[in-house]
């Protein structure tokens, strides 16, 4: 079944639950990560977890993370975000992560990537603060 099937299957059937909720933010989390969009509109009308799918394959995080950043990423932090990702999008629901373990995963590659990003800035005169970002929240998504 195509990866496009199966989202229609879930809106269709009304069975919509966390787990698909989650799918669908891994979707967006990739979305994010290579600002790609989900379907690329080629000859093959490639899905996003295909095209990451194959370039994991490969090993080519760069070729994944969003080529506006030109490289200027800490790859263990990209690896991080796109294993998180890739969690979310199993086509199996129960291997699916929860939220809040998403959550705390997310945080822990930010902090990585602040690090990084405070680490370089301190050797630069012009350079830009990294905006904090409180991810405590009471909100959390319920399955519709």
């Amino acid at each position: 079944m195509g990866l496009l099937n199966l989202s229609c299957r879930y809106y269709i059937s009304n069975r919509l639950t966390q787990k698909s909720d989650i799918y669908g933010f891994g979707v967006v989390l990739l979305e994010i990560i290579t600002c790609q969009p989900v379907i690329a509109w080629n000859e093959e009308r490639t899905h996003i977890i295909q095209w990451v799918r194959s370039l994991i394959g490969i090993g080519d995080i760069k070729g994944i993370v969003d080529s506006r950043l030109e490289g200027d990423f800490d790859i263990n932090s990209a690896w991080k975000a796109v294993e998180i990702a890739m969690a979310c999008v199993s086509l199996n629901p129960s291997e699916r992560p929860i939220m809040r373990v998403i959550v705390t995963e997310l945080k822990e590659t930010l902090a990585t990537e602040l690090a990084r990003t405070k680490h370089n800035s301190a050797d630069s005169i012009n350079s830009i603060e990294p905006v904090t970002m409180n991810l405590d929240t009471e909100f959390t998504p319920l399955a519709r």
